[in-house]
């Protein structure tokens, strides 16, 4: 049994607590409460004063690619032309090697880590290389097997089949702390006899899902009007495809994918009627601000999801659309985002998107059980922020200190399961250092990928 203790502790599920304290035992909270008062209940616990600083609930990185990490700014010349991106992506990732990816992946979870993340919603492609990343560093999560391209109906039995292989073989890997689900990539690049199939053994077998949906206008085009990049791309190479002519969530509706209750990464642009699905679904949507922006894709309607009851995470994407994994920063420029929507009636508070950045994400994983929150006999997944920077001073309101003038940089320890996983400027399970220089060993191969 051990005592955290600092200036105040952020439960999320409970007011905020000054002079407040954390008591672990083993994997799990124990307490939760004024330091004097569990002192006074837990006497012989030794107590580690964090002093000027904020104990609350690891972030949940509920949307990531940890396997192209390596790619962080090497597609930025094409952020202009998301197609073209997403053509770049894929000849990149096609040079890795099988280590490269496993790389690219150990540093990508190697990085939330350092930043106060304690759970990722990570999709693979290589989904082993997310899984072996996350237990190397000791973090939690749910890492998702993506789909290849395969959007033709006539091979879609055929597909599945290779997809559900590879996801048994992947879920005989999983622990207490990381588990497997599946991605269907998205409405563009599988075709609806695959999502039928894939919504199908979701249900039967009890797996989690997760889908980029609704965005971008590319895909708005291709889905509602049959126009646009993609239909010029399917024709140029000879692809089936047929336009259902109604939006992404109709779509994923009316092909039984929303029974399954999948996590929808994005949904920018969704309509009136493609939030009342989600509702009534009970879907939840991983937001990601900032990776949106950065595409000039449109902001999601943060503000409308929050009203109408849906769970709402945060997720920063990969780092090659986004360049950081820092949830501090995301839920920054979600509230800024989101603030400067003249059409949402709705001023999104500190404590909302903080919400989302812990208890949120939890909930969009179906972690909520375990995680997101300091709550006795939850799993003590816990980060501790620094407040006594200049750029910090005064606290007036530790919620917006938070979240408006603190980021990654200020993360001093990350917990999982009670063990200590960053602490003092370094992991615990993984040499930085060395990781951060076979990081920079692997660029030229990107440089020449190109």
């Amino acid at each position: 049994m051990k005592i955290l203790t600092a200036k105040y502790v952020l439960p999320i599920s409970a007011p905020p607590i000054e002079n407040g304290a954390v008591a672990v035992h083993g994997t799990e909270i124990r307490a939760v409460g004024k330091l004097d008062e569990i002192v006074d209940r837990i006497p012989a616990a030794p107590v580690e004063d964090y002093g000027q600083a904020a104990i609350l609930p690891g972030f949940v990185n509920c949307h990531s690619h940890l396997e192209i990490t390596a790619m962080r700014g090497a597609l930025d010349d094409v952020e202009n032309d998301f197609a073209a991106w997403l053509l770049k992506l894929n000849a990149i990732r096609a040079s890795f090697s099988e280590s490269d990816i496993r790389l690219s992946a150990l540093a990508g979870a190697a990085e939330g880590a350092v930043a106060g993340v304690t759970c990722f919603g990570d999709i693979g492609r290589y989904g082993v290389a997310g899984l072996e990343a996350l237990k190397t560093v000791g973090l939690r999560g749910v890492v998702f097997q993506e789909t290849e391209f395969c959007v033709a109906n006539h091979t879609a039995t055929e597909d599945c089949d290779t997809l559900f292989q590879k996801f048994w073989a992947l879920r005989a890997n999983r622990t207490d702390r990381v588990d497997v689900g599946l991605s269907p990539h998205s409405t563009y690049t599988v075709g609806p006899r695959q999502l039928e199939l894939i919504a199908e053994f979701a249900l039967s077998n009890e797996v989690k899902l997760t889908i980029h949906t609704a965005e971008s206008r590319d895909e708005d085009n291709l889905l509602r009007r049959g126009i646009g990049f993609f239909t010029d791309i399917y024709r140029k190479y000879d692809v089936e495809w047929k336009s259902p002519f109604s939006t992404s969530i109709e779509y994923l509706d009316r092909l039984g994918v929303l029974a399954a209750r999948p996590l929808l990464a994005h949904c920018v642009t969704v309509s009136e009627n493609d939030i009342e699905m989600i509702v009534s679904s009970g879907s939840a949507i991983a937001h990601c601000p900032a990776s949106n922006a950065k595409f000039g894709h449109g902001y999601a309607p943060l503000g409308k999801f929050l009203h109408a009851g849906i769970n709402v995470g945060l997720g920063s994407d990969s780092v090659a659309s986004n360049n950081a994994c820092d949830l501090l920063q995301e839920a920054r420029f979600a509230a800024l985002a989101a603030r400067n929507r003249p059409e949402d009636e709705r001023f999104i508070s500190a404590r909302e998107v903080l919400a989302a950045a812990t208890i949120g994400g939890a909930r969009a994983l179906g972690l909520d059980g375990q995680i997101g929150s300091l709550e006795t006999g939850k799993q003590a997944d816990i980060a501790v922020i620094d407040l006594s920077h200049i750029a910090q001073q005064p606290v007036h309101d530790v919620h917006t200190a938070l979240v408006f003038a603190s980021n990654a940089r200020d993360v001093s320890m990350t917990m999982v399961a009670g063990e200590v996983i960053y602490s003092n400027d370094a992991l615990t399970r993984v040499d930085l250092p060395r990781l951060s220089r076979l990081l920079n060993e692997l660029r030229p191969g990107i440089v020449t990928a190109k």
